[in-house]
């Protein structure tokens, strides 16, 4: 008898269990590849960029002597000049004086600025990626991340790394092995500090509405 009703209540429990896979299984088909961040940028500065004018020494030592424009990000960290001078030192560590060849770095760069949504890095970086051999084709795709057809297999370790820093803090043993056939150790410890250096940049670029330069592009269609 216990067995009939036991029965009975399986019956009437499976209908309500398969609509439940059914629907879990279309959640999983819609959900997007990446859990990226709201693309949406504020549509003001929070801190504008500082004018010349209105600058102190310190801070016009940041913004040059005025003969041709300051970028927008450099305007906005010299409100803050201890902070910026603090910070470029590093910054320019990582843009022009680490070990990576330049095409590595602006792969790992246009990758993280895509995880963090930071639409001026992606404009900024996506001119000079061009003057180091990436097509304007590669630059789209790096948007679609290491899956996509066409990287060679040392870009998708560069592009999964970069996935991995941001999503885990961490790259996984496959991906430094991967890493570590082509690079010597200081370029590894570079790959980690440049992806670190502008998720950093993203977080400020986003967080205080630093705006694109006029003719600067913004995020692939």
């Amino acid at each position: 008898m216990k067995a009939v009703k036991r029965l009975a209540v399986e019956r009437r429990l499976r209908p309500g269990i398969g609509a439940i896979v059914v629907v879990l299984a279309m959640v999983a088909i819609a959900a997007p590849a990446e859990d990226l961040p709201d693309p949406r940028p504020l549509a003001a500065p929070r801190i504008p960029p500082l004018e010349r004018a209105e600058a102190d020494e310190a801070q016009r030592q940041l913004l040059g002597d005025g003969s041709r424009r300051t970028l927008n990000v450099t305007a906005t960290v010299a409100n803050h000049p201890k902070l910026a001078q603090a910070w470029l030192g590093f910054a320019r560590y990582v843009l022009s004086e680490n070990s990576l060849p330049p095409r590595d770095r602006e792969i790992l760069i246009l990758r993280i600025g895509w995880l963090c949504q930071a639409e001026y890095e992606w404009g900024q970086h996506s001119r000079l990626a061009r003057t180091v051999g990436l097509t304007d084709e590669e630059i789209r795709r790096i948007a679609k991340g290491p899956d996509a057809p066409g990287w060679s297999e040392h870009e998708r370790a560069l592009l999964r790394a970069t996935d991995e820093l941001r999503k885990d803090a961490f790259i996984h043993d496959a991906t430094w092995a991967k890493l570590a056939e082509a690079y010597t150790t200081h370029q590894l410890m570079d790959v980690v500090f440049t992806v670190g250096e502008y998720n950093l940049v993203s977080m400020a670029l986003r967080t205080f509405g630093v705006q694109r330069e006029e003719g600067v592009e913004g995020f692939p269609e």
